[in-house]
């Protein structure tokens, strides 16, 4: 979760060059075309490497999340001469972060191959290799062929991975912890108040150790063609890990002859020169003239914000039209606090009326943010935006995916792929209103990768609907801090890492508190529930989280399927501090599955209460409720007390999970009880 403002760089003025830059805008998009053609299959037939969604059974997660197009093979499940890892969840290793919590290892020499399920003519790797000695990253190629020929190298990097230490955290592997004033788990102390001082191994912590990178093969290869990545002899990279490989069937690049061209106002398609300042005059002259701006096929360096108010911008496809940037250091602070800035699309400013009618679709932003710098604005799409759209967007290497800074109304955000970011994927800050977030995949977020964050304002009316959340390294999945009458629904929410899990409902932040309705409904996690790092505890796969004001609005869980939980499936808390000050009630869940919990389906940590109807679960690992209360033990029972509406059955190694006797506030406290892992999901009967 990162505390930011909305700010811009003003744009500049410029005058359109000549038309003969089309030339250049041909060169640069050679090779990118789409052939249509491959392989005939063996007469045998074939057999492709397993698809999965969130690494499972597609069927598992049958109409929840995204559907863009995109095939899932995981690493693990492919042929290699490389050595599985995993699966794991423990905090700072390679497999945990992994989707499915498990990757391959190849070593120069090795490979791993993929059969792909169906045509493709584009794939992206999801890969991880190490940091160089001092931080800073290194370089290492990949070879690509399909079906034995058709060689082509990637170049992976890991500048964009491996940050070390304590919030914000640090480049540098070699730092002892940012905050020796902090409690640290690893001592159990407060390092600088301790004699003798503790010593921590280094690196301290390291995390987000993934990064993905895409490739267009050329041409289409049909079902039943073999991917080969292959590390090289001699590669810079002592270990690749390969977590998986999307692939994907690419529509050819959208052509619009009649629009505000941007290489008509002096645009360079080949990258070379900075092409700010021409996409600021294509702007203002499709302003004028009621055009739309086209982004064609090519990469276009751009270092600023572009502003965007009342205005359409296309591109080819997001695979063809890549905006890409440098991050630039401000001579002075920006007076929202930024000291860099970086490519992206942001609206006005909320306190000088926002933007409106801001149409943006079709291109890739490639940014260039390598540390966490909470007051940078160096998000991809940023400012207000209503009365707007965001459809089929690709954002990589930028801070924020989005951010926006309300109040503002009426956003709709579809389609698009978020990856590889340092702090969040999406978030809807301060008074964003009616708006929508919809079939977008936000994969490897620093922070969370969905949010809504109602400080100082209420969000209202909003939803966040079929998206695929996964890897998360910090925070949560999809998180609901404060606002009335929003809504979360058919959401996938994989893997969450730690300090957060699948689903978060929190009064923190500074948010307001809670009014209204929240209706949490048909959304599916798998293999959530994490470790929580400063408490020393295991989350819910959802948790609703008491931290600066009570949570009593009516807040709904309907119809949600909990999967493969390493810990709890729910957890309702309030931090210890203030337990006897903020409570948790009103809450109702219904129509849930449970299949897998490491330890319990509910794990209550607070006074209040809440509903179940028609709960079902299987394969609990401990005691159906662990009932803590608010820790006083009296001999009245709990503090937090269950109501049981009918129809929750099901339950583990101790009986049924719902039972009589834990009703309505038996004491069934185990504050860190032994985790039990939970067999892989199954469909259910």
């Amino acid at each position: 979760m990162q505390r930011s403002i909305s700010g811009a760089l003003p744009s500049s003025p410029g005058r359109p060059r000549r038309t003969a830059v089309l030339a250049a805008a041909t060169a640069a998009t050679a090779g990118l075309g789409v052939l249509f053609g491959g392989p005939a299959l063996a007469a045998g037939g074939y057999t492709p490497t397993a698809v999965t969604r969130a690494a499972i059974d597609p069927s598992l997660v049958a109409g929840r999340g995204a559907s863009l197009g995109i095939v899932e093979q995981e690493a693990e499940n492919a042929a290699t001469n490389g050595t599985v890892i995993g699966p794991s969840t423990t905090a700072y290793t390679l497999p945990a972060e992994a989707s499915g919590r498990s990757a391959v290892n190849l070593t120069p020499g090795q490979y791993v191959e993929f059969t792909l399920p169906s045509s493709a003519n584009a794939v992206t790797v999801r890969y991880s290799i190490p940091d160089a000695p001092t931080g800073g990253g290194i370089t290492a190629p990949l070879d690509v062929t399909v079906n034995g020929h058709d060689h082509r190298t990637m170049t992976l990097t890991s500048q964009y991975a491996w940050l070390y230490n304590e919030y914000p955290f640090s480049n540098d592997p070699n730092a002892g912890p940012l905050h020796p004033d902090w409690w640290t788990t690893e001592c159990s102390c407060v390092p600088d108040q301790t004699t003798p001082a503790p010593v921590f191994p280094t690196p301290f912590r390291p995390n987000h150790f993934y990064d993905e990178q895409r490739l267009l093969l050329g041409r289409t290869y049909a079902a039943g063609s073999k991917i080969r990545l292959t590390v090289p002899a001699g590669s810079t990279a002592a270990t690749t890990t390969i977590d998986l490989m999307d692939s994907q069937l690419v529509a050819p690049p959208k052509l619009d002859p009649i629009s505000a061209n941007v290489l008509f106002f002096g645009a360079d398609p080949t990258g070379r020169r900075d092409s700010a300042d021409a996409f600021d005059r294509a702007i203002a002259f499709a302003q004028k003239t009621h055009l739309k701006v086209y982004i064609p096929p090519g990469t276009f360096q751009v270092n600023r914000h572009i502003i965007v108010d009342n205005v359409t911008v296309e591109g080819a496809g997001s695979w063809y039209s890549i905006v890409k940037g440098h991050q630039v250091t401000l001579s002075s602070p920006a007076p929202d606090g930024s000291i860099h800035t970086g490519v992206g699309f942001y609206g006005r400013d909320a306190s000088a009326g926002g933007s409106h009618n801001v149409h943006l679709s079709g291109f890739a932003i490639e940014g260039d943010v390598r540390e966490r710098i909470d007051t940078d604005q160096v998000n991809g799409i940023g400012g207000a935006l209503s009365d707007s759209t965001v459809d089929g967007l690709y954002i990589h290497h930028t801070k924020v995916g989005m951010w926006f800074d309300g109040p503002m109304d009426n956003l709709k955000i579809t389609n698009n792929v978020i990856a590889d970011q340092i702090a969040d994927g999406i978030n809807f800050h301060t008074g964003v209103t009616n708006s929508l977030v919809q079939n977008n995949s936000i994969r490897n977020a620093g922070d969370d990768g969905l949010a809504m964050w109602s400080e100082v304002t209420a969000d209202a009316n909003d939803t966040f609907d079929h998206n695929t959340v996964q890897t998360p390294v910090l925070a949560n999945g999809i998180a609901i801090y404060g606002g009335s009458d929003n809504t979360v629904s058919n959401n996938l929410v994989a893997d969450p890492i730690r300090e957060g899990s699948g689903l978060q409902v929190g009064s923190r932040f500074n948010a307001v508190p809670f009014s209204g309705h929240l209706w949490i409904t048909g959304n599916t996690t798998v293999r959530a529930g994490t470790y929580e790092l400063n408490w020393n505890i295991g989350l819910g796969a959802i948790w609703i989280y008491a931290l600066q004001s009570s949570i009593a609005a009516d807040v709904e869980v309907t119809g949600d399927d909990f999967l493969d939980n390493t810990y709890n499936a729910i957890m309702l808390v309030a931090d210890f501090p203030v337990k006897d000050l903020y409570s948790i009630s009103n809450v109702h869940f219904s129509d849930i599955k449970v299949d897998g919990t490491g330890t319990s389906v509910l794990s209550a940590r607070a006074a209040g209460s809440a509903s179940f109807q028609n709960v079902v679960a299987r394969n609990v690992g401990a005691v159906g409720i662990n009932n803590c209360g608010s820790f006083h033990f009296t001999p009245a029972g709990s503090e937090f007390a269950v109501t049981d509406l009918g129809g929750n059955t099901g339950g583990g190694t101790t009986g049924p999970w719902l039972a009589p006797w834990e009703l309505p506030n038996t004491i069934t406290c185990d504050d860190r009880p032994a985790v039990v892992p939970p067999p892989p999901p199954s469909p259910w009967s």
